[in-house]
């Protein structure tokens, strides 16, 4: 193996073509493997040898989590003598699976990590796994190789029946109080009200705001010596915040009373919903931003659908015609919450987030943060090159961009007015399940367009259920029956066959009643699959809802003419590293 390779381990996976097996789910089994062979052992007397398993699989374990292994580690992890496991690696190393790299000048010491060849074994291993596995559980041949999710449960269920009452009903003194955010699948959860009440034979409120009211009203909440709600929705990167000023509680206590399964729901949604460690909330509708584009425009214009940023500036340019009433694309221009999401998600498909993240598989990790990872990053090249592109883009967007939030770029799409617009899954069915809509069955969805340095990618947004931290205990046992409830699978397919198009199950997924609901639905679940859906676009960290704010105004003034690109983002660094001092993240 050349010793020139691109270093750490997102370089050795992302140099690889897409797998059939994402990097989720060779993890889980890579976990089965683990457990198989140690089960064996204890059960059958097996011996084996060098336990070259136990060491590839600590290896390829700690590659997929961005954690480094040193022979140290490895010969610890085999449960061999330190000379005998030594050996073992030496053979390992020698066969070519395992690269050595020096960790200082001198090369005295290495770190080990998995070679191509040892990672495109384990996908092919992990393949034949899944196939046997699927053969055995019944699957047909043609859902064997990527029809289902390995580890996620009902899997086997398909069609998901409809969801029944609760055996009794929820003991809880009055009503059982939501505050939820006033989009689609919320909506249609206020819709389903009478039935849901029937299920728990309790009544129910619901309280819906828009996003900035409802972040507002939730800390409002927690300032009161009891909890007024029972349940409340949260943004996914709103819990890094939440968590850390004790506003939410803690579930994983409940989680392990109830031994709830958490394996069905998406892995990011999932854990986007937790912070250091812990689980404050359940995904309930995970909600990627998509690039949704007019198939029958785009056909008629003879062009492709645009998966690079140049691309992406040339197809607005060539379908604006503003003399049709058409326009090439629409998009988040809102000064403040809503420019800020936008530059953050679109900044991400040019390989770069909004802090100095470390680099994992696939994207960056957001947990446990040293003090450099806090470091905004307002005045990176990438970010200069999205401020640039958001420019590029405005004289092929509507008049009153500027003003424009997330129902309103949905909206100007739905109406036949734009070839092109940056969506939120959760918003598609103002054109997907309204027949009148011009956009109505010609619609397609792809992720992020990237720039230079990014890779195709799907921005997570959506939200999770969570209960108040000062919410009265003699509630809480009642209040987490109804979470559990509320996000399961019958549930939530419910949602969709009711208005909703978006599903945090893979599940729920794969039933082919949802699936015909809306192609979208396929998609997403697909772009799950292949961990295409990442949160690090906009981290679960405290402060990131003073960067949004930050980075959506003076964006603004640059889009607007009132500072020029180099002006604005030096401003918001200036502001970004102001918060993190004063929050005492660095010096």
């Amino acid at each position: 193996m050349s010793q020139n390779q691109p270093e750490g381990p997102y370089d050795l996976l992302s140099s690889r073509p897409q797998a059939d097996i994402s990097n989720t789910e060779l993890a889980r089994l890579i976990r089965f493997v683990e457990q198989f062979e140690s089960e064996s052992e204890a059960a059958l007397s097996m011996k084996s040898g060098y336990r070259e398993l136990r060491m590839m699989v600590h290896l390829m374990r700690n590659h997929l989590e961005g954690r480094l292994t040193t022979p140290t580690s490895l010969a610890a992890a085999s449960g061999l003598s330190y000379g005998t496991a030594m050996r073992g690696i030496d053979s390992i190393i020698e066969r070519g699976l395992i690269v050595r790299r020096p960790r200082t000048r001198t090369g005295k010491t290495f770190s080990l990590h998995p070679s191509d060849t040892l990672i495109n074994d384990w996908q092919d291993f992990a393949q034949r796994i899944k196939t046997m596995i699927g053969t055995a559980f019944g699957f047909p041949d043609s859902d064997v190789g990527a029809g289902f999710f390995f580890g996620a449960s009902l899997q086997s269920a398909k069609i998901i029946p409809p969801p029944t009452v609760l055996s009794r009903q929820l003991e809880l003194s009055g009503q059982l109080r939501m505050l939820l955010h006033a989009d689609p699948t919320f909506m249609s959860m206020h819709n389903l009200k009478k039935q849901i009440e029937n299920i728990f034979g309790t009544p129910i409120r619901n309280k819906a705001l828009s996003i900035d009211r409802l972040h507002d009203e939730i800390r409002a909440n927690a300032a009161l010596a009891e909890s007024k709600y029972d349940i409340i929705a949260c943004d996914l990167p709103w819990f890094g915040e939440l968590a850390s000023q004790d506003i939410l509680l803690p579930l994983d206590d409940l989680y392990a009373e109830g031994k709830h399964d958490l394996s069905d729901f998406h892995p990011e949604a999932l854990t986007s919903a937790s912070y250091e460690g812990k689980q404050y909330g359940i995904p309930v509708q995970p909600s990627p931003e998509l690039l949704c584009y007019r198939e029958d425009i785009f056909r008629e214009a003879g062009l492709n659908p645009p998966h690079t940023i140049e691309q992406t500036v040339e197809a607005a340019k060539r379908l604006n015609s503003p003399s049709r009433g058409v326009h090439g694309i629409a998009w988040n221009g809102a000064r403040g919450t809503p420019l800020g999401h936008s530059f953050l998600m679109m900044m991400s498909a040019f390989g770069q987030p909004i802090l100095n993240l470390e680099r994992r598989h696939l994207g960056y990790s957001y947990s446990k943060l040293k003090a450099d990872n806090w470091r905004p990053m307002f005045q990176s090249e990438a970010a200069e090159m999205t401020l640039e592109y958001m420019k590029a883009l405005l004289p092929y967007s509507p008049r009153g961009t500027l003003d424009m939030s997330w129902y309103d770029r949905a909206q100007v799409y739905a109406s036949g007015r734009v070839a092109m617009a940056y969506c939120y899954s959760i918003l598609a069915p103002l054109f997907e399940l309204d027949k009148s809509s011009p956009a109505f069955g010609h619609t397609g969805y792809l992720p992020h367009p990237h720039g230079p340095g990014g890779s195709p990618i799907a921005p997570l947004g959506g939200y999770a259920l969570a209960i108040p931290a000062n919410v009265a205990p003699e509630r809480r046992s009642a209040i987490w029956t109804a979470m559990k409830t509320l996000t399961s699978a019958g549930l939530s397919k419910l949602y969709i066959t009711n208005g909703s198009v978006v599903s945090a199950r893979f599940s729920v997924s794969r039933d082919p009643q949802v699936a015909q609901v809306s192609p979208v639905i396929s998609i997403v679940d697909k772009l799950a699959r292949q961990d295409q859906l990442q949160a690090w676009p906009r981290p679960p960290v405290p402060e990131i809802n003073q960067l949004v704010q930050i980075a959506g105004e003076e964006v603004h003034d640059a889009l607007s003419g009132k500072s020029t690109v180099a002006e604005a983002l030096k401003k918001a660094q200036n502001r970004a590293d102001q918060l993190m001092r004063d929050n005492g993240r660095y010096k």
